[in-house]
């Protein structure tokens, strides 16, 4: 640390490059906050997190119950075992709830006077927060498993292109015309949206070959439902799961599957997965909800790196903190947990049960002993 920071003195180096390192370091660390509580208001599952873009203070949960609810990180006490407080919520007696499961919220990208939902009862509203009112109800012939505002564009449109459920959407946050849709239908495309045609890609995970060799015509992300979709936040890749257990990247220009190996992503949802990519770290990292644990992946390699355990049921959803490189996750047991970097060197995790063993433990901190020191 002390030759990154000479080195950034002098100008021999990167200024960024400390604190991609520092970043990298903090999120290899991550582990469960035991001083830090999320006040419980949900009396069922919880389906989607976001934290505001803004100030990175104010969080937004959606439940299965139909409830939403606005917390704030901030620690405003100053001491080292704190709850986060929900400001406010809209209950189920509240007049604009939703009458069923809630499967997304996000925050407005660019001020946080303004929040959207969308649920199960085929609805997606628009919320002032100031007065938590629903202010614009959009009704929808069918189910609203996904919504996603870009962070980037100014107008946005909406377009349909599957046989099935819609189960994921992203906009790219590196060209603003650019939106990405997982199906149950096995199929991931890409549109842009100037365009009156059809989309303009469907990706394929065979990168054309097996199309080639036979009379298929149907390109296909994965084998079996689509239900999860990110992009890394440069924009130039995609990160697709389905519930083939497979999670892939893909070019997002191109369209090429890069064949990056993550193993067995085990992920049995009917509905839409919300995972999580890092940002500002080297190399970059994904969080993805494994069953009732969270495993952490290197994006570009493929390398499990460590799992995260604290949940006592099947994790739906977590969300990355990029200021502080902290981590949220929440699932079926109602929980929202906080995971924070550790001041300490983190212990060795034994998670051999259902991933793979090469790569149970965080390369940074495992043991190069071997028994051949002792011959020598």
């Amino acid at each position: 640390m002390l030759s990154f920071m000479y080195s950034r003195q002098t100008g021999l180096d990167d200024p960024l490059r400390l604190r991609r390192a520092e970043s990298t370091r903090r999120v290899l660390s991550l582990e469960l906050n035991k001083d830090r509580d999320i006040e419980r208001i949900h009396g069922s599952g919880i389906n989607t997190l976001d934290i505001e873009p803004v100030e990175s203070r104010y969080m937004l949960s959606g439940g299965s119950d139909g409830v939403i609810v606005l917390y704030d990180l901030e620690n405003l006490g100053g001491k080292p075992c704190y709850t986060c407080k929900a400001v406010c919520s809209v209950g189920r007696s509240h007049p604009d709830v939703h009458k069923f499961s809630v499967e997304t919220v996000q925050w407005y990208p660019h001020d946080t006077g303004m929040f959207t939902s969308s649920s199960f009862d085929k609805t997606l509203k628009i919320w002032d927060t100031n007065t938590l009112q629903s202010v614009e109800v959009f009704t929808f012939e069918g189910t609203v498993y996904s919504h996603h505002m870009s962070p980037i564009a100014t107008r946005h449109c909406l377009i349909a292109g599957h046989k099935q459920e819609v189960l994921a959407v992203s906009w790219s946050p590196r060209y603003e015309y650019i939106l990405a849709t997982a199906s149950a239908d096995s199929r991931v495309k890409l549109w842009d949206v100037r365009r009156a045609s059809a989309c303009l890609l469907t990706l394929d995970q065979h990168n054309g070959e097996k199309s080639k060799a036979s009379s298929e015509a149907v390109n296909t992300a994965h084998n079996g439902r689509v239900n999860g979709l990110c992009f890394t936040n440069d924009g130039l890749h995609l990160l697709t799961i389905g519930t083939d257990d497979r999670m892939r990247l893909w070019n997002s220009s191109s369209g090429e599957n890069t064949l990056v190996n993550y193993g067995k992503v085990c992920n049995e949802s009917r509905k839409g997965v919300k995972f999580a990519v890092s940002h500002g770290c080297s190399p970059e990292f994904a969080f993805v909800p494994y069953s009732s644990t969270i495993a952490l992946y290197t994006v570009y390699s493929g390398d499990l790196i460590t799992v995260l355990r604290g949940h006592y049921s099947s994790v739906d959803c977590c969300v990355f903190q990029p200021n502080f490189q902290e981590l949220y996750s929440s699932g079926r047991d109602g929980n929202i947990l906080a995971w924070v970097p550790s001041l300490r060197e983190p212990e060795p995790d034994d998670i051999s049960g259902k991933l793979q063993p090469q790569q149970n433990l965080n390369p940074a901190y495992q043991d190069t002993w071997s028994s051949s020191d002792d011959d020598g």
